[in-house]
């Protein structure tokens, strides 16, 4: 294979992955709702998808362990954002419970220990 037919390979790869994010964002994040009728509104809009997509890749790509770092950001919003949970008090401790059936409590503690250990 030629350098330049090797190259054209490389850009391809890259605007696919790029595609890839863009539909991500898409589905995770309905980027294409933009219900105002102003430009200016849905423009902003637009830049709030994309500032809640950025943590949603951070979280995906430094903090998720190898078994499920390949969910996508809508698998990531649906399994391990949006569940519901109880907070239950008592004299000495706090008690986070959440149902298993999204997540595993192991996998739930490694991501928890990998996003404390960002902070070192």
């Amino acid at each position: 294979m030629s350098a330049n037919a090797k190259g054209i390979v490389h850009f391809y790869n890259g605007r696919g992955t790029a595609e890839q994010w863009i539909k991500g964002g898409k589905y995770a994040l309905n980027w294409t709702r933009l219900s105002c009728k102003r430009f200016v509104s849905n423009q902003m809009r637009l830049w709030l998808f994309v500032l809640a997509y950025n943590p949603g890749n951070f979280l995906r790509r430094l903090v998720l362990p190898g078994k499920i770092k390949h969910w996508s950001l809508r698998s990531l919003l649906t399994k391990l954002i949006k569940i519901g949970a109880k907070v239950v008090k008592h004299s000495r401790y706090v008690t986070f419970q959440m149902a298993e059936v999204a997540i595993s409590k192991k996998i739930f503690t490694e991501i928890l220990f990998r996003i404390n250990r960002l902070r070192c």
